[in-house]
């Protein structure tokens, strides 16, 4: 008997769960309450038992994949030898997609958020043929919500790798497959394909495919003869993957008609999206293709015009492309106002020249930016509407300060993670907690939670040396504070009733503020409440 294993539901509010490890393999024997997985979500880490003494006969949900309750993630039977039996003669069908087990396993794209359904290959770090180990890095991905590295889940060598650089795959779409260290990679249909002849096709002068005259039963019949009949073949190096032929044997296109449609994919591979176009296409009789030799387009800057111009053209990455439209939507969505004050930093300039070996000792880098943080938190405490955020007609008061941090990520990129209940920690937190996001963000060590549920940011563009300017929001926030560089400049001050001139460090701080929801007056009275504190920091509390 199979039974299903389910993604359980750890909480009245938990409607979803991440599978962080595989403790078993396909194939393996278990025994019921042993442990076969780990889960995370929202409220905890734990391990999930197996319900059955059995075998588990298939893995349906990867390692790092979310899942909603109740999604089932795996199969165990219980009756042990006729699982093994069954095992046995599906050597010979093609393999399922899976990630752990087998000998040749299936690396997909990952899930990287709940609403994020893609992600684009930044770069690989291995080549075709060359040894790997679990945990190892293999190469980068970019999502909307965040860019990250992805490690091999096995020991063993990269057999094939099935998307360059650059692509967008969909989640849960084998990018790569690795062949395990444990045994020899059997040849797998989906590598080699093999089809059969049609005598009438291969008559000299009937060259030519008719989609009219191919009925869908007639054409998957012929695709089932790959693998069950024995008539003269015809070899084809092109690969397909399965969910290309499940596709096709869906719509009754044969081995010989999918030979003549044109791949758009890494060496002219027949992609989905590829195949869904012409499926399309043929129905609408708008378009007829014939086989033609794949081309390959080069992704290495192009001259525009002739050789004798100076300018060159050269595609935007990926991160390039979102922050283009992530601005533009900012731009398009909120009404830009902007603030700017002078502060006068004598007070925690001195403090940072007088503790900074003190605290590098103990492993912190004392900056001005924790102080700026903790001044802009008591502004938010103080003034509520700054840290909310707009829903339609409705204002959403957000009980929580999740403090956004502006990274410059090399050579060319912006994020912004930030610090969950940014509120909770003094200056010592906030300095570590900026360290840390910074750190991560720069070695593409964040995760998607890192980057959501933010409620106001500050970007500091003063560590360029620049003075002042006027930021863009990041949405779905109403505020961000652009802080300048600090630069030691003669003031007018003054001291009973006497006016002199001094040399003080200053700096501006510009505020760019949603005029849907905060005015003037309540972004200059927030402006004013951050200069204040930290022109009068009580450092006694560092």
């Amino acid at each position: 008997m199979k039974v299903d294993v389910i993604m359980p539901q750890m909480g009245e509010s938990i409607n979803e769960g991440t599978l962080i490890k595989w403790h078993k393999k396909k194939g393996d024997r278990v025994k019921k309450d042993e442990i076969i997985y780990e889960i995370s979500t929202d409220k905890v880490d734990t391990e999930i038992p197996s319900p059955e003494d059995g075998i588990l006969i298939d893995i349906k949900v990867f390692e790092q994949e979310t899942v909603e309750v109740g999604t089932i993630v795996a199969v165990i039977e219980t009756n042990g030898e006729v699982a093994s039996v069954q095992g046995e003669e599906k050597k010979i069908e093609i393999p399922s997609t899976t990630q752990v087990g087998g000998e040749l396993i299936d690396i997909p794209m990952p899930k990287m958020g709940e609403s994020v359904m893609e992600g684009t290959i930044l770069k690989w770090h291995k080549k075709v043929g060359d040894k790997v180990i679990r945990d190892e890095i293999i190469f980068e991905i970019s999502t909307d919500k965040v860019d990250t590295e992805v490690p091999s889940p096995v020991d063993g060598t990269l057999a094939e790798i099935l998307f360059g650089e650059n692509s967008t795959v969909a989640v849960g779409v084998a990018v790569a497959k690795i062949s395990t260290s444990g045994g020899i990679v059997k040849q797998k249909l989906e590598q080699k394909i093999e089809h059969v002849q049609d005598p009438v096709k291969d008559t000299p002068g009937k060259q030519e495919h008719d989609p009219v005259k191919d009925t869908p039963g007639k054409q998957e019949k012929k695709y089932m003869n790959i693998s069950n009949q024995r008539k003269p073949i015809v070899t084809s190096n092109r690969f397909y993957s399965p969910l290309v032929l499940n596709i096709a044997r869906t719509e009754g296109i044969s081995m010989s008609e999918l030979e003549t449609i044109p791949g758009t994919g890494i060496g002219g591979r027949l992609s989905k999206n590829d195949l869904l176009s012409y499926i399309q296409n043929s129905k609408s009789g708008s378009v007829s293709f014939t086989k033609t030799e794949s081309v390959s387009i080069p992704s290495t800057p192009t001259q525009k015009g002739t050789s004798g111009q100076r300018e060159e053209i050269i595609p935007m990455d990926n991160i390039r492309q979102r922050i283009m439209h992530h601005m533009l939507n900012s731009k398009n969505t909120s009404v830009h106002v902007s603030a700017m004050i002078e502060v006068d930093m004598s007070r925690i300039y001195n403090f940072i020249e007088k503790n900074r070996d003190t605290f590098a000792n103990e492993g912190i880098k004392l900056t001005y930016m924790p102080f700026i943080s903790f001044a802009v938190i008591k502004g938010l405490k103080e003034f509520p509407l700054m840290n909310a955020s707009i829903d339609g007609n409705n204002i959403v008061m957000k009980k929580y300060i999740n403090l956004g941090i502006a990274v410059a990520v090399e050579p060319n990129g912006l994020i912004v993670p930030n610090i969950k209940n940014a509120d909770e920690r003094n200056i010592r937190g906030l300095a570590k907690s900026i360290a840390d996001i910074g750190n991560r963000a720069r070695t593409k060590k964040l995760v998607p939670d890192d980057i959501v549920d933010g409620t106001f940011s500050i970007t500091n563009y003063g560590v360029f040396g620049s003075l002042f300017g006027t930021p863009i929001i990041n949405q779905p926030e109403v505020g961000i504070l652009g802080v300048g560089a600090v630069t030691k400049k003669p003031v007018v001050i003054e001291s009973n009733g006497m006016e002199s001139i001094a040399i003080k460090p200053m700096m501006y701080l510009s505020l760019s503020h949603d005029h849907r929801l905060v005015d003037g007056m309540l972004g200059g009275k927030f402006l004013k409440s951050v200069k204040e504190t930290l022109e009068n920091f009580d450092t006694s509390i560092v």
